[in-house]
């Protein structure tokens, strides 16, 4: 196993390769031509063939305001389905810098021919029967092993996701109306919230969880800055149970964190 911190990452929904990749690109091209007149992007393949669904282009434009986007979506080129063609311009049309570059999933990038450089194997245990008996036999806690493994600066990056799942399940139980898409589905987390809070004790639990799990997953779907745990589609499970542990249990944040 590699690191805990590839579980996690940070970034606007709905999707982690249609959404957080083309953001990110979108970013490093516009950080290496900030001063060009004009700038455009041609999407191919899958990227192009679900980007609208997936707010591919909002992501792109609310980091390149005014970009023109392009969509090939019969066009695959032969690196990676999610192809991006970045181009911009001077004031004299001329092309300026042009580059090719895929988004490979889990909000990674790469260029043609080559892979992302992977992180380094911190754990040489490889399956959770394996970390058990470990952590049976040492007397140490899961937190305890990961502390040994990943150093203490991993708290740190925990604290970050933890605040962004806070806030992810606090914005979307403050909001309401229509999710983002042609199906004109209503947002249901704000009502179910305040339905579980009239529930008997036996049922307000599971009323609770469920409204704070959907709160995120309507912030996801409307493209709001949510935690992978380990996808955008999964991105409310966690945050769901743990905001509740904190919430009715008292936890401390350094409880949570562990």
């Amino acid at each position: 196993m590699k690191t805990i911190r590839e579980i996690y990452r940070i970034g606007q929904g709905p999707s982690s390769s249609h959404t957080m990749g083309p953001r990110k690109a979108a970013q490093i091209f516009l950080d290496r031509n900030p001063n060009a007149t004009r700038y455009e992007v041609t999407l191919y393949g899958s990227l192009a063939a679900t980007g609208k669904g997936h707010m591919t282009d909002v992501a792109i434009s609310d980091t390149i305001p005014g970009i023109n986007i392009l969509w090939e979506p019969h066009t695959f080129l032969p690196f990676h389905p999610n192809g991006m063609k970045f181009r911009c311009y001077d004031s004299n049309g001329s092309e300026r810098d042009c580059w090719t570059v895929f988004s490979i999933g889990g909000g990674a990038l790469a260029e043609e021919g080559e892979m992302p450089q992977e992180s380094q194997e911190l754990y040489e245990l490889n399956s959770m029967t394996e970390i058990l008996k470990y952590c049976n036999w040492s007397g140490r806690s899961y937190w305890e092993y990961v502390e040994m493994k990943e150093g203490t600066e991993i708290w740190d990056f925990l604290s970050e996701v933890w605040h962004t799942m806070v806030e992810a399940v606090e914005r979307g139980l403050d909001a309401e109306g229509v999710l983002p898409g042609p199906l004109n589905l209503r947002r249901k987390a704000a009502a179910y919230y305040v339905k579980a809070t009239g529930y008997k004790d036996n049922l307000r639990t599971r009323g609770l969880v469920f409204s704070y799990a959907l709160a995120v997953s309507e912030e996801n779907a409307s493209g709001g800055r949510i935690v992978t745990a380990p996808t955008c589609g999964s991105c409310g499970v966690l945050p769901g149970v743990l905001y509740h542990l904190w919430k009715s249990k008292d936890f401390s944040e350094t409880r949570i964190l562990h």
